[in-house]
């Protein structure tokens, strides 16, 4: 066969194409409703854009079977005429789906006009489902760019305290599925950060973490998840101090504070504050654990500044045992001035060393920590003082004007 005949063959080939494209669009649309139940199932709105991605699909056909060097123009040309949400409602798999039957309807239309249009339409099908494959990609791919670029404002606005009435709105978009308590986990950011490993060591422990790095700084917002039936897994369980440790390998070397655990996430931000706070100043223990719960560094935090470590220790030590019993202040006062001396103690209040046992005992019951313990006394030291300034040691101090030059 010359080429003037292929040329004259291929003209009448496309021209009858063009004549029969309206009936394989007709055709397409009713085998996809007949054997795609997700496409009979979709609202009239959604059906009519699949179906102008089918018509546009067997118009690019046809504009590449006359010019295959156009191969690049095909997902522009196909998925240019859907709206961007239909991205959003139609998978991947369906769109391959879609493909498939279209090329079916249209080879049985075709069968008979010879094997290079045959070969043409699976070549162009293959270079279609490779187009929509890389059209769901890029789609992936920027939704990723955007959740990460969500998530680390999420985290921010947590850090800083900024958090309004829009971040559970920000935080559903992430697919939050905390519920309840909440609690911030600070250390440092590992040679190499491995998010994905992070976050699926908390899904095995019934948590969900938003991630946020911050220059050598990783910081994780842990809050408890739920089962389908509404009910905490055994895992959910765990106290977040074992959380924290099992979740302690994903963080770089250095200490590693845990905030308290506050009520739910518009309340983070306390937490957060209260973990910075004390990932700031853990090095001035020199045996802190890892982690190290950020109230276990409230001497630490005091005497940084902290106005809320101030307020915690006068509000959870003193004040309560000052309001229980003047004796046990006094008893405490001269324990710790004595060198925790029970003997010392019992000489300077004229009382027998049973009678401060049992005052010591009561401190500890009243206030839950005990002053026999070299890290508790530094605690309830600390505390005493704050007590014994009053208010203008927990009162937040101006920042000094600046002299004009």
């Amino acid at each position: 066969m010359t080429d003037a005949t292929e040329a004259m063959d291929k003209t009448e080939t496309l021209g009858w194409l063009r004549r029969i494209s309206g009936d394989l669009a007709t055709a397409t649309l009713q085998r996809l409703e007949s054997t795609l139940p997700w496409y009979a199932e979709m609202p009239p709105a959604r059906r009519s854009a699949v179906g102008l991605v089918a018509q546009a699909g067997i118009t690019s056909f046809i504009q590449w079977y006359e010019d295959p060097g156009s191969t690049p123009w095909i997902a522009s040309d196909i998925f240019a005429a859907a709206p961007r949400e239909l991205l959003r409602s139609v998978s991947l798999q369906q769109t391959l789906q879609l493909i498939r039957v279209t090329v079916e309807v249209t080879e049985e239309r075709v069968a008979g006009m010879g094997e290079h249009l045959r070969e043409a339409i699976l070549l162009y099908s293959r270079e279609v489902a490779f187009a929509s494959a890389d059209v769901y990609a890029r789609a992936a791919e920027a939704r990723g760019l955007w959740d990460a670029r969500l998530e680390a404002l999420v985290v921010d606005s947590i850090l800083t305290g900024e958090a309004d009435e829009e971040l559970p709105s920000r935080i559903a978009a992430l697919g939050w599925h905390g519920h309840g308590e909440v609690v911030v986990l600070v250390g440092t950011t590992p040679a190499q950060l491995d998010v994905d490993q992070l976050r699926r060591t908390a899904r095995k422990l019934g948590v969900d973490v938003p991630i946020g790095v911050q220059g050598s700084r990783l910081v994780l917002v842990v809050g408890r998840t739920h089962g389908p039936s509404g009910t905490a897994d055994d895992s959910s369980e765990l106290p977040f101090a074992e959380i924290a440790a099992r979740l302690e390998p994903g963080f770089g070397t250095g200490h590693l504070v845990l905030g308290p655990a506050v009520p739910a996430l518009v309340d983070a931000s306390r937490s957060a504050r209260a973990a910075l706070a004390g990932f700031a100043v853990a090095k001035a223990w020199r045996h802190a654990p890892r982690p190290v719960d950020a109230d276990d560094l409230l001497p630490e935090r005091a005497l940084a500044g902290d106005p809320l470590a101030k307020q915690t220790l006068v509000d959870r030590i003193y004040s309560p045992l000052q309001a229980h019993s003047s004796d046990l202040v006094t008893t405490l006062w001269s324990y710790l001035d004595n060198g925790r001396s029970l003997e010392a103690t019992a000489r300077e209040l004229f009382v027998h060393p049973n009678t401060v046992r049992y005052r010591l005992k009561r401190v500890s019951e009243v206030i839950g920590w005990d002053a026999t313990g070299p890290r508790e006394a530094v605690i309830l030291q600390t505390a005493l003082i704050l007590g014994a300034i009053g208010p203008d040691a927990t009162r937040r101090r101006p920042a000094p004007a600046r002299r004009p030059r």
